[in-house]
């Protein structure tokens, strides 16, 4: 089977993706793919990195304000329908993935109109443009979150998951708690702002530092990158901790994520699939600055459900925030009925779900 994937801009798009091509090519050795991009996008160097061919097309997204660059826009996508047309041509698919990202809006449709099954994959509970030009096209709309379904023609809407999920299955290992300095006998509680980390969580753990070190658990505090230097000079102020470690950034994530238990961070769907894969209860605090306000639609999917708290930025303070994590962490019962209604809403086998309605979408040719 030859498959060309698309998708790019942010890793909640590129990420899905590789899951989705690793499990494939470990069941199916030889399938072969294709990742279309963008030269200036996330997905350049991280699909390089994995040493899958990729090619790339011109496309910018519209602007949500009157502009002549969506001229510009129009212009570049219809170009990229053409360039798309000669990939497809030479590669010859039996299938398109469309994994969200403007790149994927010239590679699907074109797709499409050649007839060859198209499938995208939305991963938040409300889509971006993209995906929702692109469902009028494609056969089928694969989807993690049941609310998203009223987006998109009801007769192409297949719940999938997302394909990241399965990924944190099985990686809990012996020794990882250890290995950041804290013990394997109390909870333990993991803040994280994101990749960059996220300068309003920074702000409100550092005020709450003080009351956290006196807590019978533990804190692995995550700070991002480009924010450790100025948040380790203001925690040496209070001295040191014998519960809080504090990091600028952690690669073997998913290894840690199977090892704590209550993750409080921000609400991308990547992160929230891993979350509930593993059956963890969440303190949320959605990002305000993402398109249609998502995040926080993300985030209520948990909450109706009683797997997570959340906390908008508007309302987040440090004693919101402590007393939060205290509910969770010092409430043994209420762990662990947030961890059953987490696990309820995880989908473990995401990427084999997709891989099926491929199989169906092309055995139907």
């Amino acid at each position: 089977m030859k498959i060309i994937v698309s998708g790019g801009g942010t890793g909640g798009h590129i990420y899905p993706a590789l899951a989705l091509i690793r499990t494939i090519k470990k069941e199916y050795p030889k399938t072969q793919f294709l990742y279309i991009g963008t030269e200036k996008g996330l997905e350049a160097d991280i699909i390089r990195r994995e040493n899958i061919p990729f090619e790339t097309i011109n496309i910018t997204g519209f602007k949500r304000s009157l502009s002549l660059e969506n001229l510009k826009t129009i212009f570049r996508f219809f170009k990229g329908v053409r360039d798309s047309k000669k990939l497809l041509k030479k590669f010859n698919p039996d299938a398109v993935v469309g994994t969200g990202g403007y790149v994927c809006g010239p590679v699907v449709y074109a797709a499409a109109k050649k007839r060859i099954p198209t499938i995208i994959h939305e991963q938040n509970s409300i889509p971006g443009l993209t995906n929702k030009f692109l469902s009028r096209y494609v056969d089928k709309v694969a989807v993690c979150f049941e609310q998203v379904r009223e987006y998109f023609p009801e007769s192409k809407v297949v719940l999938t998951g997302n394909p990241r999920a399965s990924e944190v299955i099985g990686k809990k290992k012996m020794g990882v708690i250890q290995s950041f300095g804290l013990r394997d006998d109390l909870p333990i509680a993991l803040i994280f702002g994101g990749s960059r980390g996220a300068r309003p969580i920074n702000e409100v753990v550092i005020k709450s530092l003080s009351q956290l070190s006196t807590k019978p658990y533990q804190v692995l505090y995550v700070t991002g990158e480009s924010h450790y230097d100025e948040v380790r000079k203001e925690a040496e102020l209070f001295g040191e901790f014998n519960n809080i470690v504090i990091l600028p950034f952690i690669h073997n994530m998913q290894e840690l994520l199977a090892s704590v238990d209550v993750v409080i961070g921000r609400a991308g769907a990547t992160s929230l699939a891993e979350i509930t894969a593993l059956g963890l209860p969440s303190i949320l605090i959605p990002s305000p600055y993402v398109t249609n306000n998502h995040q926080e639609k993300n985030a209520e999917a948990l909450v109706e459900k009683g797997a997570a708290y959340m906390l908008t930025e508007k309302e987040l303070t440090s004693q919101r925030l402590i007393e939060a994590i205290d509910r969770i962490l010092l409430d043994e019962s209420e762990r662990t009925n947030m961890g059953n209604a987490s696990k309820k809403l995880g989908i473990q086998d995401a990427s084999n779900r997709l891989f099926d309605v491929i199989k169906e979408l092309t055995n139907n040719r």
